[in-house]
């Protein structure tokens, strides 16, 4: 458990059982946040379990929801997650609180394309396209018309820090590298779809590098970070 906490409660952070580095910017990196963070790691769930179509399993869901308890009883004013792919289990998870979830910035999706106007899209950079499927979209309530989607499981270096079991996960990785790589995808999102007005970064690896990604396609660029500073404005003691 990480903590960084002050008498106004924190962000919690309910982060999938990894072993690859946080740096700043990642969900879980408590630095990444403009407030107090906590992290609960889910233990024994890890990226290629969640990282999937379809609904998680029941008894995946209730570790979710019980880490979520742990983190409200502690004084979590918020909670959000490390992987967008827990969009489906939303419901389950916000139920089994009394503080706003969003474990997913899939959830922005409807807020953001409202501000561009029905003749723009919202472009999706997450973890696998492959795996971004019709339970996702749907628990998001993502029309396929108003999206366009691509995925980063094809790059090496992607794949084989985050898309792999725990025990292949590397301890140090190249973040220049990765950079050039998220950025090369939504350079290809945008330019096989002008029409693209934002992106989201469904996957919570990847904000570090919105600011490269703004520069380089002229859009803006939302993830989950965005969704928890928001989140903590409204609900945080003046």
């Amino acid at each position: 458990m990480t903590l960084n906490n002050d008498n106004e409660g924190f962000i919690g952070i309910l982060m999938l059982d990894t072993a690859f580095p946080r740096i700043v910017g990642d969900a879980g990196n408590i630095e990444s946040y403009n407030a107090p963070a906590r992290v609960k790691v889910v233990s024994g769930v890890g990226s290629i379990d969640v990282v999937r179509d379809g609904k998680l399993p029941t008894d995946v869901i209730k570790h979710f929801c019980s880490a979520a308890q742990d983190l409200e009883r502690e004084g979590a004013r918020i909670i959000v997650s490390t992987c967008g792919f827990l969009i489906t289990a939303q419901d389950e998870i916000a139920q089994s609180v009394n503080v706003p979830v969003m474990v997913s910035s899939l959830s922005l999706f409807g807020g953001i394309k409202i501000t561009l106007g029905t003749s723009s899209k919202v472009g999706i950079l997450t973890a696998s396209k492959r795996s971004l499927g019709k339970a996702a979209l749907n628990a998001a309530g993502i029309l396929d018309s108003d999206a366009v989607i691509m995925g980063l499981e094809n790059y090496d270096i992607f794949r084989n820090i985050f898309l792999c079991d725990k025990h292949l996960q590397p301890n140090r990785f190249d973040p220049n590298a990765l950079e050039n790589a998220v950025v090369e995808q939504s350079l290809r999102l945008v330019e096989s779809a002008p029409d693209v007005g934002a992106l989201i970064f469904e996957c919570g690896n990847l904000p570090p590098y919105a600011d490269a990604v703004r520069q380089s396609t002229g859009r803006p660029v939302f993830s989950i970070i965005d969704a928890a500073n928001f989140l903590w404005s409204g609900t945080r003691l003046r």
